[in-house]
């Protein structure tokens, strides 16, 4: 599947992994080190609490970095000059659905943010959307059920959105051996 994402989500990236390489990683590898040097290292907590924090640095640090060189970035304002009024990815569209509107713009799924209205290309209304176009009546199926809405407008604007954060690791399941 291919990794799309906007010039926000790539930047919010990069500047993660800056700061993970360059600022976060080091000052708790110095941390290691300190601890290491109190001595006997089997029971010592901040020498452990180190270890598995500079694990999930490196493993978020390989994450981001995997994440933008496969990254094909699409900047929306561009997209829209292609699209048109058809719903590519980065599109924001308002629909109507039972006489409600909503808006919802379509990005990556590393930058979701259901409860903002910005949804993933590939989640069920996102792929319901992609290829149609304003006055289209879209039916798909939701968790809580079939759905259906008017596509209202389509339009391409900059979508300013974070990065969807690493899953917290439960650090009682981590054996250190």
């Amino acid at each position: 599947m291919p990794i799309y994402m906007t010039p926000a989500c790539a930047e919010a990236m990069r500047e993660e992994l800056r700061d993970l390489l360059y600022t976060k990683r080091p000052e708790m590898a110095r941390t290691a080190e300190w601890a290491a040097s109190n001595g006997d290292r089997s029971e010592n907590a901040d020498y452990h609490y180190a270890k598995r924090a500079l694990r999930r640095f490196d493993s978020r640090i390989r994450f981001l970095s995997k994440r933008l060189e496969g990254a094909q970035i699409i900047d929306p304002v561009a997209q829209g000059k292609v699209a048109g009024v058809k719903v590519l990815f980065g599109a924001t569209v308002t629909v109507d659905e039972e006489g409600e509107e909503k808006v919802y713009s379509i990005v990556g799924v590393d930058e979701t943010a259901p409860g903002r209205g910005v949804i993933s290309w590939v989640s069920p209304l996102g792929k319901a959307l992609l290829g149609k176009r304003e006055g289209d009546v879209v039916t798909f199926v939701a968790p809580k059920g079939e759905r259906e809405l008017e596509i209202l407008k389509v339009e391409y604007r900059p979508i300013a959105v974070g990065v969807v954060p690493a899953p917290e690791e439960d650090d009682a399941e981590e054996n250190d051996g």
